[in-house]
């Protein structure tokens, strides 16, 4: 026997119809009530969705896309070791900076600059950064090395439109990954 759709009453009841969702025109009322209060949440859900993404500011994209391109990292990386001690990186480790992002912002999302850092050296050691150069130039060769060192003296502002377009490259590489 089917139960009352009605949540309040729930109730087993013998069907008379096909398409009877409730046990008597009470419920029948009471469920239409509550089925508009439903609608009438979605609705507000939606609307109060699409308000925060037009308050957001450049700041927010960028702090979403940091924590993609993060996740992403330490994906890359995970089973590589720390890139400044070597220690095989396992649990809770980080996605470090060569040359800091909040210094050098045009580097803040490139993949060169950023590698799987245990946490004792990227927060603890300041980011080891002496061992992080010479991980560096074993990782990624001298040659990119070199042209990483010229381009963090170039001035580079990204749109929003951008930062939502590396958000999307970046998810869907973080998902690439994990398959």
């Amino acid at each position: 026997m089917p139960k009352c759709k009605n949540i309040e009453c729930k109730r087993e009841f013998e069907k008379k119809r096909s398409n009877q969702l409730v046990c008597s025109p009470q419920c029948a009322y009471a469920y239409q009530k509550q089925q508009r209060e439903k609608k009438a949440k979605r609705d507000w859900n939606k609307k109060k969705k699409e308000i925060k993404e037009s308050l957001k500011t450049k700041k927010d994209y960028e702090k979403e896309l940091q924590v993609i391109f993060n996740a992403y990292i330490r994906e890359r990386d995970k089973g590589k070791g720390c890139i400044s001690c070597g220690i095989t990186l396992t649990g809770k480790y980080d996605a470090g900076h060569f040359y800091p992002s909040g210094t050098y912002k045009n580097l803040r999302f490139d993949e060169y600059n950023t590698h799987g850092q245990c946490v004792h050296c990227n927060q603890h050691k300041h980011g080891n950064l002496n061992e992080y150069r010479f991980g560096l130039a074993t990782r990624i060769g001298k040659e990119r090395l070199e042209a990483l060192d010229k381009r963090r003296l170039e001035v580079r502002k990204y749109t929003i439109a951008e930062l939502i377009e590396l958000k999307v490259i970046y998810k869907d590489k973080l998902k690439q990954l994990k398959k």
